[in-house]
């Protein structure tokens, strides 16, 4: 899907004028234009399948541990309030006997599912879904920690806290042991999942 920069240019004028701003003052004057290009670049993920990003690689063995992209900084919008979300995902999958993807493709799929109007809660189950259709692993864990500017910049105005969303499948779910490996692989990072 294509976007229309003309319409959102009309309407960042009429959003100055809402506020009681004029869209023809110096400072401004070029703001519309500004806005529509900066959405090209943040929401090139509306319509786009984000699994399609996931490319099979195939191996030539059974390999059945834990891999764990951590730490993929992300922003969003969240779509209640058109504010961003920024934080980290953390990806792991047990995979398919015999097919992996590569590492960069982790960190695509993040990057294309955050690149749209967002919750994080879907955001979380859209990357789970998406590596579940590209590769068949046998398990899958999202967990995404993120500063929402909704909470921080209104409403609370909770600075500084996170939400922290997570999707468990497979045998992360089912097997207590497996899940505790990735939990600890986890613990180790930098940013603090406790």
């Amino acid at each position: 899907m294509a976007i229309d920069k003309v319409r959102i240019e009309q309407a960042v004028r009429m959003f100055l004028e809402g506020i009681g701003e004029d869209p023809d003052r110096p400072g401004l004057r070029e703001t519309p234009k500004r806005v529509a290009k900066m959405c090209e670049e943040l929401f090139y993920g509306i319509g786009v399948d984000a699994a399609s990003l996931v490319k099979v690689v195939p191996i030539e063995r059974d390999y059945d541990e834990i891999i764990l992209e951590r730490d993929i900084p992300f922003a969003s919008f969240c779509e209640h309030h058109l504010l961003p979300f920024i934080g980290h995902a953390h990806v792991a999958y047990l995979p398919h006997p015999t097919r992996i993807t590569g590492l960069s493709k982790l960190a695509r799929l993040v990057s294309m599912e955050a690149a749209k109007p967002q919750v994080q809660e879907r955001m979380t189950a859209n990357i789970a879904d998406a590596l579940e259709r590209a590769l068949a692993p046998r398990g899958v864990m999202v967990v995404i920690e993120a500063e929402h500017m909704c909470m921080s910049l209104r409403g609370a105005r909770a600075r500084g806290s996170v939400t922290v969303t997570s999707v468990v499948r497979g045998k992360f779910r089912e097997d207590p042991r497996t899940r505790m490996e990735l939990l600890s692989l986890l613990r180790g990072r930098s940013h603090g999942v406790s």
